[in-house]
C-alpha cells in the first residue's frame, strides 16, 4: 500500500504463482481512506485490474506487485512477475489507481520475483528475490538488486550485468539461524536510519517457521546491503568523533607493572591478568556517577553490558535496551537537564531505556526513550572529544555517532 493524499492505494495479486495455479495471475488496485479495520472510514473501493497473464501464453506471471512513486516527478509505477518469466514495469495513474491508457509493459528483470523499486542518491534501485521458495529450511531465497539512472532501466548490477539477463548484486542471504530472506520492503525513518523488511522462509529457532525480519539497511559504494540486528552483549561504546570510549567519571586505578617488565627484563613472558571489577568497585561513589569519554584501556568502568528489556516496548526493528556497567546494575540514564549519568540501579524508568539504531553508514545512533520533563527527541552525542551529552542528532556529524566493540 502507498499513501497518496488523504487515502491509501492498495495493490495486490490474485491467483497465479505457478504450480497448481499456473500463470493466470491478476494485479488489482483498491482505495481506502484508512488501513485501520476498526475505523468507521475503513471501506475498500471496487477493485481495478491493472495487469493480467494467461497460463501457457505469457512469459510472465502477474503476481507479487511492488508499488513506487517517483519522488522526482510524482509518477506512479508498478512492478510484477515471478521467476517463471520476466519482471515487468507498468505505469499507473496516481489519481485513479488505473493503468495509464496505452501504457505498454517493460521487461526489466528475469530469474527473480517479489520486485520493488526505491530511489537513492540519483539512482533507481530494482530489488528482486532470487532462488527457490516454499521449501522451509531448504529454500534458496536471497535478495538482489540492480540500479539505473532511469526508472525504466536498464538495471545493472555492480559488475554491469543486466537484471534482464539474471544479474543482481546480493543484498541479503541466509545467515545464522534464519534461512531464505525474500520480498524486500523499504522503510526510511529519516536522520540516516533506514530499515528493510523481508520474510524468512525458515527460522530454526522458531520451529522452522516462516517469520518477518526487519534489519538495518546500509549503503557502501552506492549499493544497499542488509545490516545485522543488534545483539545483546558486553561492549566498548566508542565515539566516532575521536575513538574515545564512554566511561564512568571515577578515579583511575593503576595496574601494577609486572615484575621484570622493564627494559632489562629477564623474567619469562607470561599473561598478566587484566583489571577486574572487584579490584576497583569499592573506590567508586555509591550514588549517581557521571560519564565522560576517555582512552580505552579495557578497564571495568569502560565495559557496558547491553540487554533488551522485556515489556518495555520498541521501535521498528528493535526493542528498548538497558545499558549497565558490566557485572553491576549501574545504569546509563538521561537527566532532566539533557545530560547523561549513571544511576546505582536500573529501575526500568523511561530515561533508562535506550533505542539503538544502526545508521546507513554502519555506525549507530543511541537515544533515550524519554528525557524527563521534555518531549524533545535527543540523542547521545559527544560535545567535544571527552564530553558526552544529549542533543539533537546530526547525521552529518561524527559527534552524533557511536560504535560497539565486543568485549
Amino acid at each position: 500500500a502507498i499513501k497518496i493524499g488523504d487515502r491509501y492505494l492498495v495493490v495486490y495479486g490474485a491467483t497465479g504463482g505457478g504450480f497448481g495455479h499456473g500463470r493466470k495471475g491478476r494485479i488489482l488496485t483498491m482505495w481506502n481512506k484508512t488501513l485501520d479495520p476498526n475505523s468507521p472510514d475503513f471501506e475498500y473501493s471496487e477493485a481495478i485490474e491493472v495487469a493480467a497473464t494467461e497460463s501457457d501464453i505469457e512469459d510472465c506471471d502477474a503476481i507479487d506487485p511492488g508499488i513506487f512513486m517517483d519522488p522526482n516527478d510524482g509518477r506512479l509505477w508498478l512492478t510484477y512477475g515471478t521467476y517463471f518469466g520476466f519482471i515487468r514495469l507498468i505505469e499507473l495513474d496516481p489519481k485513479t489507481g488505473k493503468r495509464i491508457e496505452g501504457n505498454k509493459a517493460i521487461d526489466v528483470a528475469s530469474a527473480c520475483e517479489a520486485s520493488t523499486i526505491i530511489y537513492h542518491d540519483g539512482w533507481y534501485y530494482l530489488s528482486g528475490t532470487h532462488g527457490t521458495c516454499c521449501d522451509g529450511a531448504n529454500s534458496r531465497y536471497n535478495i538482489v538488486v540492480g540500479r539505473s539512472r532511469k526508472v525504466t532501466g536498464p538495471y545493472l548490477d555492480n559488475l554491469g550485468r543486466d537484471m534482464i539477463a539474471g544479474g543482481g548484486k546480493l543484498v541479503a542471504a541466509s545467515s545464522g539461524r534464519v534461512i531464505g530472506p525474500g520480498h524486500f520492503g523499504f522503510l526510511d525513518l529519516g536522520d540516516g536510519v533506514q530499515k528493510m523488511s523481508c520474510h524468512y522462509e525458515a527460522d530454526l529457532d522458531q520451529s522452522g517457521r516462516s517469520v518477518l525480519g526487519i534489519r538495518p539497511l546500509l549503503w557502501k559504494n552506492g549499493w544497499p546491503f542488509a545490516g545485522e540486528i543488534f545483539k545483546e552483549g558486553t561492549y566498548e561504546i566508542e565515539s566516532e568523533r575521536r575513538g574515545y570510549a564512554l566511561e564512568l567519571v571515577v578515579d583511575f586505578v593503576r595496574m601494577e607493572r609486572a615484575p621484570g617488565s622493564g627494559r632489562n627484563a629477564t623474567e619469562p613472558i607470561k599473561p598478566v591478568p587484566g583489571q577486574q571489577l572487584a579490584d576497583v568497585i569499592n573506590t567508586w561513589p555509591t550514588g549517581n556517577i557521571g560519564v565522560r569519554n576517555g582512552e580505552y584501556l579495557t578497564r571495568p568502568h569502560q565495559r557496558w553490558t547491553i540487554t533488551a528489556v522485556p515489556d518495555a516496548g520498541g521501535y521498528p526493528g528493535g526493542p528498548y535496551y538497558k545499558i549497565v556497567i558490566a557485572g553491576t546494575d549501574r545504569a546509563l540514564a538521561a537527566t532532566a537537564e539533557a545530560e547523561v549519568i549513571t544511576v546505582p540501579a536500573f529501575t526500568g524508568a523511561p530515561e533508562q531505556l535506550w533505542r539503538i539504531d544502526q545508521l546507513t553508514d554502519g555506525t549507530y545512533r543511541i537515544m533515550p526513550k524519554a528525557v524527563p520533563g521534555s518531549e524533545e527527541k535527543l540523542a547521545l552525542v559527544s560535545l567535544g572529544d571527552r564530553t558526552p551529552t544529549l542533543a539533537k542528532f546530526d547525521m552529518n556529524s561524527d559527534s552524533s555517532k557511536w560504535n560497539f566493540k565486543d568485549q
